[in-house]
């Protein structure tokens, strides 16, 4: 699979589970949201607590196994390298991401004061592996 065609599929689904690695060696995994960004970048929205983002402050590996609503079916994964985007940079890239799961927000000025709440942050992963390439 190209990057290309990962990127296709996930402008269409945004379900998914990321894999980070704990500092013990371990492998935390978490559901999540992803879009892709005007870069290419897969994005997946965070808040700065979370134990997926502590563990990508201390190792950036991220893997994401990413699927449709059905939850059988298509799926692809993406692995790569996070670059995190802390508030206030973050908001206007919070928003986009938005826009890009859900559409437009009834009240941009609310959900704005609950990412400064919830201390949101933005996950970007540069791809260097997509899959799966083959069938078993």
């Amino acid at each position: 699979m190209e990057i290309d065609a990962a990127r296709s599929f996930v402008r269409d689904h945004h379900r998914a589970v990321m894999a980070t690695r704990t500092s013990s060696g371990g492998i935390q995994q978490t559901p999540v949201t992803v879009a892709v960004d005007d870069e290419g970048r897969f994005v997946v929205s965070s808040r700065e607590t979370a134990y997926k983002t502590r563990n990508l402050r201390r190792d950036p590996w991220a893997q994401l196994c990413i699927f449709t609503d059905a939850f059988y079916g298509d799926w692809i994964y993406v692995e790569g390298t996070t670059e995190i985007t802390s508030l206030p940079e973050a908001m206007e890239g919070l928003v986009d991401y938005y826009r890009r799961v859900s559409g437009e927000h009834d009240d941009w000025d609310d959900y704005r004061e609950a990412m400064r709440r919830d201390r949101r942050v933005l996950l970007h992963i540069e791809a260097t592996r997509v899959g799966p390439d083959r069938s078993g």
